[in-house]
C-alpha cells in the first residue's frame, strides 16, 4: 500500500520535474537522495510553519504544499493525502481550463 503510494509521488515528482529548468530538476533530483532524509523532513516543517505567517512579504501559503510535498517523500500517513490532493487539483485544474476554452 505505502509502495504504490511512494511511486505514485515519485511519478507525480518526475512528471513535473521533467517541465522544471535544468537546475530546478538538478535540485529536485539532488533534495531527494535518501541520504538527505532529515534535513528535507526538517525544511519541510519549517515550509509548513512559515507558509502559516503567509500574509508577510516573501512568506507565503505557497510554502505549505511545498512543505507537505517534502515532508510526504518521508513521511508516510502524508503520502496518501498529498498524493489524492495533487490528482484533485489537477482534475480541477483541467476542468477549468476546458470551461475557460468553451
Amino acid at each position: 500500500m505505502t509502495t504504490r503510494d511512494h511511486d505514485r509521488l515519485d511519478r507525480i515528482v518526475e512528471r513535473y520535474s521533467a517541465r522544471l529548468p535544468d537546475w530546478m530538476a538538478r535540485f529536485v533530483e539532488w533534495i531527494r537522495r535518501p541520504a538527505l532524509r532529515v534535513p528535507r523532513i526538517l525544511a519541510g516543517i519549517l515550509l509548513v510553519l512559515l507558509g502559516f505567517v503567509g500574509f508577510l512579504p516573501v512568506l507565503g501559503f505557497w510554502m505549505v504544499p511545498l512543505g507537505l510535498l517534502l515532508l510526504a517523500q518521508d513521511v508516510t500517513f502524508l503520502r496518501r493525502p498529498v498524493v489524492n490532493t495533487i490528482y484533485w487539483v489537477e482534475r480541477k485544474w483541467q476542468a477549468w481550463r476546458r470551461r475557460r476554452r468553451s
